[in-house]
């Protein structure tokens, strides 16, 4: 349980990814650890079943845990879960771990699956049991799961289906889950407190300023990290985590400014981790809405697909990748990277940079002039953000596109973009699952991200098919289809997989980088 603080107001194939390796002669730490980290950003709460965001799920991961589990090569192993199996070809069973309590003392037993799955069906988190029709306890430590159809990706999706204390939850009168940017979606109770079965308590929480976490001395697992004391900060300004890191206010930060990559690699008890994700950056548009919010009365250009070709033609990702990258990332043609399941090679490449192109669709399409634009961005989320923003601002201007910059941090990016406010928006995705499912769904189909409305029935019938077929070799036909689709409508620009550099202190023994970013304290060594 959560002991709240008076101010309290309430993350190239898997296969690449490094681990830090032992310092030779590092100085040694004391039995008594504390691991202090910092991202740009703060979590949006700790309610396991709100907020599908990477540096969130990554928190959660710390405090709950799913059935099935993802390490950080992309494999999967038991968590709460010791063993399952298909009963049939829509059931599966699961044989759940005994012995294992709650950071509050209650047993974990197969009610609370139960309950869990029927709580996080009301936020953004419900597609890890999107293809769930039932869940029955069969007895105190066996739960079925029966899916609407053969679901070949059931376990990959319940890795991040967070299993919360039926007990606690009904106690505390917590069922419902808010939504991101309604009111008080980050003050209910359930955001404000904790109470997992995970290796980590919760014992502060001060948004935007620190969640400091203990170990769970009780956890059924394995917890040799060293570690006794866990503080997590945001800090949005670049500059100050260097400062940071480099003063020895922190162990371990995420993300490297690119611009101070090479000053960190020389620092004296420093050093860099750095591998490929799986998240992709990509630019969207709103096809929905009939006018231009940008010029009130005239149609919406984006609704034209020539419109949007010009757009990415216009748009130099090679400079991009080269001058505000610094060659770190691999730009790409889908929105998926080689990490996920669905994902085809033939198909990544990018349309050409063309101006020349982008100027004769413009005209094609009834826009010889341009027209007005926004381009919506984070400022402290993905690397360079808003840096890429506003190179492609002025790419766009050079076609003749009257486009502006709205740059934001991205607590309130996400607020505005759950209000579908943005007409042309930057956003990254990471799927949760390792599959096309996710991003098709989520970004492309019925999921709370497609800010843009775009649907297409054709890719949503693929995705359909997709989602039930148990042959690889089918699946990944289905997938080509799905991609071609895409390319010829272009409801996205996909831009590049996002490169995660962090810089670790010699306090650190091990810390491994996941494809799916950001960092769980049960992966974290301290040198003893």
């Amino acid at each position: 349980m959560l002991r709240k603080s008076p101010r309290m107001t309430l993350r190239g194939a898997i296969g690449a990814l490094a681990l830090g390796a032992l310092l030779a002669g590092a100085p040694a730490a004391s039995q008594a650890a504390t691991f202090t980290w910092a991202t740009a950003n703060d979590i949006l709460g700790l309610d396991p079943h709100a907020n599908n965001h990477g540096v969130t799920n990554a928190m959660k991961s710390n405090v709950y845990e799913p059935l099935v589990r993802r390490e950080p090569d992309g494999s999967l192993s038991p968590a709460l879960a010791e063993r399952w199996e298909m009963t049939s070809p829509t059931t599966w069973r699961f044989h759940l771990r005994r012995g294992v309590k709650f950071h509050g003392g209650e047993a974990f037993t197969a009610a609370d699956v139960v309950h869990a799955a029927e709580r996080v069906k009301q936020n953004d988190m419900a597609y890890v049991v999107q293809s769930v029709a039932a869940v029955r306890a069969i007895d105190d430590h066996t739960v079925e799961f029966e899916t609407r159809g053969p679901n070949p990706i059931l376990l990959q999706d319940l890795t991040l289906f967070f299993i919360t204390s039926k007990a606690w939850i009904e106690a505390n009168n917590a069922m419902a889950v808010a939504r991101a940017g309604q009111p008080g979606a980050t003050s209910t109770f359930v955001q404000l407190n904790a109470n997992g079965t995970g290796p980590f308590r919760v014992t502060e929480r001060l948004a935007d300023e620190r969640t400091v976490l203990v170990p769970n001395t009780e956890w059924w697992d394995n917890a040799q990290h060293g570690i006794t004391r866990a503080v997590f900060r945001p800090v949005a300004s670049p500059p100050t985590r260097v400062a940071a890191i480099l003063s020895r206010e922190l162990d371990a930060m995420y993300h490297v400014p690119l611009q101070d990559v090479q000053r960190i690699s020389q620092a004296q008890g420093l050093r860099l981790i750095q591998g490929p994700t799986a998240r992709s950056i990509y630019f969207a548009f709103d096809v929905n809405r009939a006018e231009n919010a940008d010029a009130p009365g005239t149609p919406n250009p984006l609704r034209d697909v020539r419109v949007r070709r010009a757009m990415y033609q216009a748009i130099d990702m090679g400079t991009i990748t080269r001058v505000i990258l610094r060659n770190s990332t691999i730009a790409a043609g889908l929105p998926i990277g080689t990490a996920i399941s669905g994902f085809v090679e033939s198909q990544n490449a990018r349309l050409p940079f063309d101006a020349a192109a982008a100027r004769r669709l413009l005209a094609e399409a009834g826009f010889p002039n341009g027209f007005p634009i926004t381009l919506s961005c984070p400022n402290n989320r993905y690397v360079n953000d808003e840096a890429i923003c506003q190179a492609v601002i002025g790419m766009l201007q050079r076609v003749g596109i009257q486009a502006r910059l709205d740059s934001i941090p991205f607590t309130r990016f996400l607020q505005r973009g759950a209000n579908k406010e943005y007409m042309f928006y930057m956003l990254g995705w990471t799927p949760g699952n390792f599959d096309i499912t996710n991003p098709g769904r989520e970004l492309l189909g019925e999921g709370s991200f497609n800010w843009g409305g775009f649907q297409d029935d054709r890719m949503a019938e693929l995705l359909r098919q997709i989602a039930v077929e148990t042959d690889q070799a089918k699946r990944q036909d289905l997938s080509g289809q799905y991609w071609a689709r895409f390319q010829e409508l272009l409801p996205m620009i996909p831009l590049h997989q996002e490169p995660q550099i962090f810089a670790v202190r010699d306090t650190v023994a091990e810390l491994p980088l996941r494809s799916n970013e950001d960092l769980e304290l049960r992966h974290v060594r301290m040198r003893r």
